[in-house]
């Protein structure tokens, strides 16, 4: 049986992982395509995404385009194998409802 995540769990970090999951093939999606996508504040989205740094779900990139400071979040392999496991177990939840 697949167990929860309790830091994806919560709503805002599970958007956080489904957004980037979604994008996990691609270039790092742009801080502010997160918020838009999540409807987080600047702060808020911004504490989320330290927590799931610091548990090594994602991987945040800072770098300039020309003089402007441009901030990049990734999911990791680690990230990638979490949120599997934590929608295989929303996945198990639901269909155990209808049993």
């Amino acid at each position: 049986m697949a167990q929860l995540d309790e830091l994806i769990h919560q709503p805002l970090r599970l958007k956080i992982m489904a957004a980037l999951y979604a994008e996990r093939d691609r270039q790092p999606v742009e801080f502010s395509r997160l918020k838009a996508v999540t409807q987080a504040t600047d702060g808020n989205l911004g504490s989320h995404l330290t927590a799931l740094e610091r548990a090594g779900y994602v991987e945040i990139v800072k770098d300039f385009v020309g003089k402007k400071p441009r901030t990049r979040a990734t999911v990791t392999p680690v990230g990638r194998k979490a949120f599997r496991g934590h929608v295989d177990y929303l996945r198990e939840v639901v269909e155990g409802v209808g049993d």
